[in-house]
Parts: structure tokens; sequence; C-alpha cells
């Protein structure tokens, strides 16, 4: 983690110049923090100045400091750990729980940069459990395909994807550094029909390196099969580390 670099002096005047002048300096000492945040002066993961700091440069009371900082992280904008500070909060993506959405429109909505890293697409023979599940003969012909999306330098996912070849013809000539197999999928078998599977688990090693996580992180795996028509299509393991994602869900009883 990096510790923001900051003037006394630099904050006292991005204090004074704020623009809630008649608010209450708790709330003012929100503002100035918030705005630091949001105009990218400080980033995700920075150590903010520390409460005395903040005192000095201020000549504010540290109850009026920490009121700031309390309400800040109960917003979810820091993150204070006891005995060694407060830092602006890591963001967590979320993706919808029952809907099924391209990842890059996902990344992008939210303001920030996607790209990926394709580690291979191939054609090779289905294991037994895979060939079945596609209606397909012993070790039939299946595409298989792995992609890390990340967000903007930030590893999010781990795709692991099977694709029934006879409904994805061209999958192999793709390059999915500029277009997600989501998709090419979606203009070549608009999809009918999905399925999530949602459990929590712990990377395999392979899996933390491709990834960036300890082997002590839970992570959340969605498994997805998607239908055209009748057929089905790709048979999909998403892996996303749990400290980075999440998944969230619109329910309407009416």
């Amino acid at each position: 983690m990096n510790g923001v670099v900051v003037e006394a002096a630099d904050l006292a005047r991005r204090y004074a110049q704020g623009a809630s002048a008649s608010a209450p300096a708790y709330q003012r000492v929100k503002d100035l923090v918030t705005e630091q945040i949001m105009s990218g002066r400080w980033r995700e993961g920075d150590a903010l100045p520390s409460e005395s700091r903040f005192v000095e440069a201020l000549g504010l009371s540290r109850m009026t400091v920490n009121r700031a900082l309390r309400e800040l992280a109960a917003q979810g904008l820091i993150r204070r750990v006891m005995g060694v500070g407060s830092f602006v909060a890591l963001h967590k993506g979320s993706s919808a729980l029952v809907e099924v959405h391209n990842i890059a429109d996902e990344v992008r909505g939210r303001g920030h940069r996607y790209h990926a890293q394709v580690l291979f697409v191939r054609e090779e023979a289905a294991e037994q459990e895979t060939g079945e599940r596609f209606g397909l003969g012993e070790r039939a012909s299946v595409f298989h395909s792995q992609v890390v999306h990340f967000e903007d330098e930030v590893a999010i996912q781990l795709e692991d994807r099977y694709v029934h070849p006879d409904f994805a013809p061209g999958y192999l000539e793709q390059d999915f550094t500029r277009r997600t197999p989501f998709t090419f999928l979606s203009e070549v078998a608009p999809l009918g029909k999905g399925e999530h599977v949602v459990e929590a688990v712990l990377p395999s090693s392979d899996e933390c390196g491709i990834l960036g996580v300890a082997p002590s992180e839970p992570c959340l795996l969605i498994q997805r099969r998607t239908w055209s028509g009748d057929a089905l299509v790709s048979i999909a393991r998403l892996l996303h580390p749990g400290s980075r994602y999440r998944l969230k869900g619109t329910f309407d009883s009416r």
C-alpha cells in the first residue's frame, strides 16, 4: 500500500477552498477527503494522513476529525485498521446474480478500463462428463478457452470455458483480447436460457498465480451453462477473487 504524500499547508488550503464553507467542520473534512479520492489524487489502497496530521494541518479537534473518518468508513469510502490507520477503500466490482452480462461492459460501465489476457484457445477431446453434458459421443472434440479478465490492472475473473463446436464456428479464430467469448457466442448462438451455480472455493496453486491471490483467499465460483434454443452451447467456470468481486440480485415480489 502507498501512503498519501501531502503537505500540511496543502491540506489546509484544500480545506479552506472547499465548496461547503458554511457546513460543520466534520462535514468539510469529509468533503475534502471525498474530493481527493474522487479526483484520483488519493487512490485505492492509499494510506490517508493520520488523524494527528489532519488535526495539526486543519486546526481542528481530534473528535471532529475522528467523526469525519468514522462516517467515511461507514459509507464504504475508506477503511480503518485499528492501530494502523485509514486507507482508501478498495473498489469491489459487482455482477448481476440472476442475469448473464458481458464482463467487459460491466467494467466499462463502472468507468474503469477493461482488458483481457488469453491463456489458450484450442480444440481438444472432451472429458466424459463434459461430452455427456453436450450430448456428444465419447472423446468428441470440443472448443476450450481460458481468458483472464482485468479491471484496470487487477485480475477480477478467470474464465475457463467449453463450447459445443457445432454452434460456434470460427471460435478458434477469434481474438478474445478484442471481444469476449460471451460477445462472440451471443452473435453466433443467441442466448435462450442460462443457469448459474454459485459457491465459495479456495483457489488452486495455478489459479493463485493467474489471479495474483493468496492460497487462503476465498473466491466466488460461478458455474454457468448457456443454451441457444434447446441446445447447450457453453459450459463456463468463472472464478472471482472474493476481495475484488461480489454478486448482487434484485427481486420484486409484485
